[in-house]
C-alpha cells in the first residue's frame, strides 16, 4: 500500500490491488482510517492484510492500541519499516542493543500471537568486522526478529541480493520485490523500475527466494509514477515468473 499512497483514496487503492489481481496487501499503519472502516474495505475487495509497516515510536510506546488495531482487521504481522536518520546505529554495540530491544518486542508480540519483522534500506548493509549491521542487529536480536528483505536497497548497498536472501532463509518472512533502473535513469521515480524491467537479475534472485522459506513477495515502488501499472506489471511479471520457476 505505500506504491498506491498517492493514487486516491483508500478505496481506489484497494480497487486497483485487486484489478492488478492481488489477493493480499502490506498496510502503512491504520490507513487513516479506524479498524472498522478498513475491515469494510477489504471484505469488499476480497483482500488480506498480511503485514503493517509500524514506525519504531509506536512499537516502543503504542504497542497495545497497535495490537487491537491489526487483531481486528486480521492481520498478525507487524514490520519496522525504517528508521530516521536519529534512530539508525553507527557501532556494532548499538546494532546490537536495538537488536536487543526488537528481539523483546517480539517477545512480547509473540505472547499475544503477533511477529514482529524488520525492513532494510541501504544503510544496514554497511559491514562492520565481517558482517553487515543487519546480521549484528539481527544475531543480537534472537530467532523471533524475522527479515523482510527489500531487493533493490540490498542491491544499492553493494551486496548481491541473491546471495544475500540466503543469510535469513530461517528467518525470511517477506521479500519487497522491486527493481532497480539503470543508474542515472528515472530519476523521477527515484532511481526504481516497474519490476522485471530494471537491472537486476531475477532470474538469479528468484530462485534463491524461493530455496528460502519466505511466504510472501510483496510488490514495492517508492516512487512511481504510475502506481497502479507498477503493481499490474509486477503481479504480472511473478506470477509468469514463478510459475514457470516452480514447473522446472
Amino acid at each position: 500500500m505505500y506504491t498506491l499512497r498517492d493514487f486516491g483514496d483508500l478505496e481506489e487503492q484497494m480497487a486497483a490491488v485487486q484489478r492488478a489481481d492481488v489477493g493480499a496487501i502490506e498496510t502503512v499503519g491504520d490507513q487513516g482510517v479506524s479498524s472498522d472502516e478498513l475491515k469494510a474495505l477489504l471484505e469488499e475487495y476480497e483482500l488480506e492484510v498480511i503485514s503493517s509497516h509500524i514506525p519504531l515510536e509506536d512499537l516502543r510506546h503504542r504497542l497495545d492500541d497497535t495490537i487491537t488495531f491489526n487483531r481486528a482487521v486480521g492481520n498478525d504481522t507487524l514490520t519496522l519499516p525504517y528508521l530516521a536518520e536519529s534512530e539508525r546505529p553507527e557501532t556494532i554495540s548499538e546494532w546490537q542493543s536495538l537488536g536487543q530491544e526488537l528481539g523483546d518486542i517480539a517477545l512480547r508480540l509473540s505472547d499475544e500471537g503477533f511477529r514482529l519483522a524488520y525492513h532494510n534500506h541501504e544503510f544496514e548493509m554497511e559491514i562492520l568486522e565481517g558482517k553487515t549491521a543487519l546480521e549484528h542487529m539481527f544475531d543480537a536480536a534472537g530467532p523471533k526478529l524475522l527479515a523482510e528483505l527489500d531487493i533493490a536497497w540490498i542491491a544499492r548497498g553493494g551486496l548481491d541480493p541473491a546471495e544475500y536472501v540466503g543469510r535469513f532463509e530461517d528467518r525470511l518472512f517477506a521479500v519487497h520485490a522491486k527493481d532497480n533502473a539503470p543508474e542515472g535513469s528515472a530519476e523521477e521515480e527515484g532511481g526504481f523500475a516497474t519490476l522485471g524491467m530494471g537491472v537486476l537479475d531475477w532470474e538469479a534472485i528468484l530462485p534463491a527466494i524461493e530455496s528460502s522459506e519466505s511466504e510472501w513477495y510483496i510488490i514495492e515502488h517508492d516512487h512511481p509514477i504510475d502506481a497502479e501499472a507498477v503493481i499490474t506489471e509486477g503481479s504480472r511479471f511473478l506470477r509468469e515468473e514463478l510459475t514457470q520457476l516452480r514447473m522446472e
